[in-house]
């Protein structure tokens, strides 16, 4: 594995480095000591698996408050995305500033978002499949988004006219995140 650090501190790209012979190929996704000698080891306590059916579709930008808040280490099965995730840290550099890395499942990649991000994605393939660990539990009560579109933002996604859920088009603007809770806490 070979950790590259982005230009937000604490966030990761990992690719991964696949076996391969006449049979198929092996491909080790986690390694506790490599995790840990990096300082991204955690309790990971969530698995989940996401699909979703058309090109065009965002989902996000999505966060969990304290106590909730995660860490996640997202990795594309199946398919290709747009993964962007936004920095609500207190006191950080990069504060209210966005980065994205594409993942398919052809790169072997696998990225690290600490907790204190807003993740969404945009999907670039029909039936494309994630899969994610987190390292808190879901908790509907505590989820928070901020609208995909904020002009604050000013997220480039690769779709003008996206698929987007009720919740979505619902969601808070970045400014309206700042008012309310100035920074997410950790």
């Amino acid at each position: 594995m070979k950790f590259n650090k982005l230009k937000f501190n604490g966030v990761y790209e990992i690719i991964l480095e696949p076996n391969i012979d006449d049979r198929g190929s092996f491909l080790r996704i986690y390694d506790f000591d490599e995790f840990k000698e990096k300082g991204l080891h955690r309790d990971w306590v969530q698995e989940n698996h996401s699909k979703t059916y058309k090109k065009g579709t965002i989902r996000g930008l999505h966060f969990q408050y304290k106590p909730f808040t995660e860490a996640k280490l997202v990795k594309c099965i199946k398919g290709s995305l747009f993964n962007v995730f936004v920095d609500l840290r207190k006191d950080s550099e990069t504060f209210g500033k966005w980065d994205s890395v594409i993942l398919n499942e052809e790169d072997k990649k696998l990225i690290f978002i600490p907790k204190g991000f807003a993740n969404g994605f945009c999907i670039l393939k029909d039936d494309t499949e994630i899969i994610y660990k987190s390292d808190n539990i879901y908790n509907s009560e505590y989820e928070g988004q901020i609208r995909w579109n904020d002009v604050d933002l000013n997220i480039n996604w690769p779709s003008s006219n996206p698929i987007l859920s009720e919740k979505d088009l619902q969601s808070m603007s970045f400014n309206d995140f700042i008012r309310e809770h100035k920074y997410l806490s950790i």
